[in-house]
């Protein structure tokens, strides 16, 4: 097996690796094992190590890696490799098998999670440090309260602003270690005060960051959905208006190779434009392909007919679904749209079924 295809460990692959070698790494820190059994799991982690080696003369051999600008990957994979090692030269035993924590990073090498989570924070950056700074102001201001009323009282645990702040930071994040606690009517009104308020502003850090990730997504999900509209030649000569329209009715779906996508007989209750790839239609002479640009289906969505013919995915096709529902809503906000595809199917209707 070459270097190269170790490159392209599938994130479920490297979590198992990583998880596999953490397991190692807490086992290692029990009491009682023998030196035999402490041998066995340093080989294994020995073992995984190796896999990231190869994994990392992979990833530096992949010219694709290189042009798709994958450098968060190159920087974990060279990170996974090179604190073991390091570790192993300059650091004793047995504390040298911690540095193998570093692979916690290894599950995050092909996530995109992290990527959209630096767009959420950056996009909401202002009303995000708008509530840490009220979260900052009623920390402060809660610590400076809790040493005026509790200083005389638990001079131990309140006796200074830096001491009440502990106080002030397991109360308003609603942690409540018990610790600390007021013995004074009003320092436990305080405290209930500031949960209240730790309750509001964690409340609003969700908030935005939840509304931030939807904002995101959504947006993600239109641009793609945009591009593969677009790239339809029935919807290439429509203005944006016209496209925004279509964005919104069609959903896209990806179907592997040899799946069934409708078979002849079924309810039309939706057509189908194909963005890439290519489909076979079972027709009674002899089959018919359609590739990217082509769509089938219509004749069933439009005149409730049931399916005329079995269409299953030649390779793997990228599809735009347009059902029934959204055709009618669609013919009622933009007729000229619904009367081209009509005009496009009808036209067809002399050639070869495709459907």
């Amino acid at each position: 097996m070459s270097a190269v295809p170790f490159s392209k460990f599938s994130t479920p692959l490297n979590a198992l690796f990583a998880t596999i070698g953490l397991l190692v790494v807490a086992t290692l820190t029990t009491q009682g094992l023998t030196g035999q059994e402490r041998l066995v799991f340093e080989l294994l982690l020995a073992a995984i190590w190796l896999v990231y080696v190869l994994q990392l003369s992979g990833t530096l051999l992949s010219r694709r890696h290189r042009l798709s600008g994958g450098m968060p990957a190159l920087v974990i994979d060279l990170l996974a490799v090179l604190v073991p090692a390091a570790a192993f030269l300059f650091v004793g035993s047995p504390d040298r098998n911690l540095y193998c924590a570093i692979w916690l990073l290894k599950p995050l090498r092909g996530s995109t999670f992290f990527r959209l989570l630096a767009k959420v924070v950056a996009n909401e950056s202002r009303n995000l440090l708008g509530v840490t700074s009220v979260f900052g102001i009623v920390l402060f201001g809660a610590a400076l309260a809790g040493y005026i009323i509790e200083r005389d009282v638990q001079p131990d645990k309140f006796g200074s602003i830096p001491q009440a702040m502990w106080w002030a930071v397991v109360t308003l994040s609603t942690t409540g270690y018990g610790d600390e606690i007021p013995q004074s009517l009003a320092g436990r009104v305080l405290a209930g005060l500031v949960m209240m308020s730790g309750i509001g502003i964690f409340a609003l850090w969700a908030g935005i960051l939840a509304t931030g990730f939807y904002e995101e997504v959504r947006r993600q999900d239109f641009v793609r959905n945009w591009q593969l509209v677009a790239a339809v030649p029935l919807f290439q000569k429509l203005g944006s208006a016209a496209l925004i329209e279509i964005v919104r009715a069609l959903r896209p779906r990806i179907v592997p190779a040899g799946a069934v996508i409708c078979r002849k007989g079924d309810v039309g209750d939706q057509m189908f434009f194909i963005v890439e790839g290519r489909v076979t239609v079972a027709t009674p002479d002899h089959p018919v392909e359609l590739g990217a640009g082509n769509f089938f289906g219509e004749m069933a969505l439009i005149s409730g007919e049931p399916r005329s013919a079995t269409v299953s995915a030649a390779t793997e096709v990228s599809l735009l679904s347009l059902y029934a529902v959204d055709f009618q809503m669609l013919s009622s906000s933009s007729p000229d749209i619904a009367e081209t595809i009509r005009k496009t199917a009808l036209e067809r209707r002399g050639g070869p079924p495709n459907e």
